[in-house]
């Protein structure tokens, strides 16, 4: 009795979690929390300990509120394409009615944490994020445009900046060149899954650069976005936010990201388009741990 129970609602909880983008929110609650340790000089203490674990918390639910809602939106979508068909509400497990509710709660929730445990700045920023992202983007600009990644990629930069907010109160230029950072590396990055992607993303209609300007203008494009984010990747020790440390990891990361387009570019593959996804991963995620481990040794 108990086993047939309980294994419905552990099912129900998979699928509710599931809307929430559990490995695009980590890296989302990431990034902030690399703004958070950086907006703080030396070693922090349990107060500033506290206060980053509830705006983690408060960023990943509003987080996990505009990947819900962003999965109703899509859902039509979602069910054409083999990357997201398995998504609760592309395959009609979850109603729309559900999804929506639970988008408000986390929402609510977040937002309700943010402005009266860390402050109303961070909340008003990260609810702006969440209309950018959930509204402006996914309604608007990515059925119309094929720059919508270059122009909602302003959304998923932020969380630099949320993080800052949380510890500081304002936004200082350090976060915005962390914004800068993200906002550049977000088109190679989404270009390349869409290079090997194609066919799932002509099928649904949307106008990703791939299917609109094609294979061999969509590479050059990343070749020339890899180049600017080399740029802005050095911006970091150029401000005097790091040292030696960070510039050195920057600069092989960088000059990695430059390989990998550069080989796109000259002979496609789609095997070469996933490795070039994959490393793109890896280098945000070295970069900023990168810059967390510079803070804290030099």
């Amino acid at each position: 009795m108990s086993a047939t129970v309980s294994a419905p609602t552990s099912s129900v909880f998979s699928q509710f979690y599931a809307l929430t983008k559990p490995r695009v929110v980590q890296l989302i609650v990431f990034c902030a929390l690399i703004g958070m340790v950086l907006a703080v000089p030396g070693l922090p203490r349990w107060p500033e300990l506290r206060l980053m674990l509830i705006a983690c918390l408060g960023i990943w639910l509003v987080a996990g509120a505009a990947a819900a809602f962003n999965c109703i939106v899509e859902k039509g979508i979602d069910a054409k394409m083999k990357r997201t068909a398995w998504r609760p509400t592309a395959k009609g497990e979850l109603s729309d009615v559900q999804t929506l509710l639970f988008s408000a709660v986390l929402c609510a929730a977040g937002s309700a944490l943010l402005y009266v445990w860390v402050n109303p700045l961070t909340m008003w920023l990260t609810f702006a994020t969440f209309v950018g992202y959930a509204v402006i983007y996914t309604v608007i600009l990515k059925p119309l445009t094929p720059q919508n990644i270059v122009i909602g990629g302003a959304s998923g930069a932020m969380p630099p900046v949320l993080g800052w907010a949380a510890m500081t109160n304002h936004v200082g230029p350090e976060a915005l060149i962390l914004f800068l950072i993200i906002f550049l590396w977000t088109p190679p990055h989404f270009w390349a899954l869409a290079l090997y992607r194609v066919e799932d993303y002509r099928k649904s209609g949307l106008p990703m650069l791939p299917v609109t300007h094609g294979n061999e203008f969509t590479r050059l494009q990343i070749l020339l976005y890899t180049l600017v984010l080399f740029a802005a990747c050095l911006m970091p020790f150029a401000y005097g936010m790091s040292s030696w440390l960070y510039l050195a990891a920057a600069v092989v990361l960088s000059v990695g990201f430059f390989t990998y387009a550069f080989k796109l570019w000259r002979s496609y593959s789609d095997e070469l388009a996933r490795r070039t996804f994959r490393f793109s991963l890896i280098h945000l995620s070295v970069l900023f741990a990168a810059l967390l481990l510079d803070h804290y040794l030099l």
